[in-house]
């Protein structure tokens, strides 16, 4: 059995998402956890939300143990992008992209 959570329109960068997320795939719910808790950026506290949502889908929908379940899928898809205007110097116009990030994690037991 597994179970899914997924938080849309984060308002970070996927790239930096991505070096968080890699970090706890396929590893134990606890030992996920644990990383996150110690990890000193933005992203971690992000993930470590989807990531009790998981479990909690995954406990209460579905029945299964806490102790049992891993980080059976954990990625970062983009999300839309809000574009936004510098003005530059001598009449350009430069971009400011702001992006956003869909986190996706699901949990399994073995």
């Amino acid at each position: 059995m597994e179970a899914k959570a997924i938080a849309k329109m984060q308002r970070i960068s996927p790239i930096k998402a991505r070096l968080v997320i890699d970090t706890i795939r396929g590893l134990k719910v606890s030992d996920a956890l644990a990383i996150l808790e110690n990890t000193n950026k933005k992203a971690a506290i992000l993930t470590k939300k989807v990531l009790n949502s998981a479990i909690a889908n995954a406990v209460n929908n579905n029945g299964l143990n806490a102790e049992d379940l891993y980080v059976k899928e954990a990625r970062v898809d983009a999300g839309p992008v809000m574009k936004r205007v510098l003005f530059d110097s001598r009449g350009h116009i430069g971009h400011k992209d702001k992006r956003t990030s869909h986190i996706i994690i699901v949990v399994a037991t073995k």
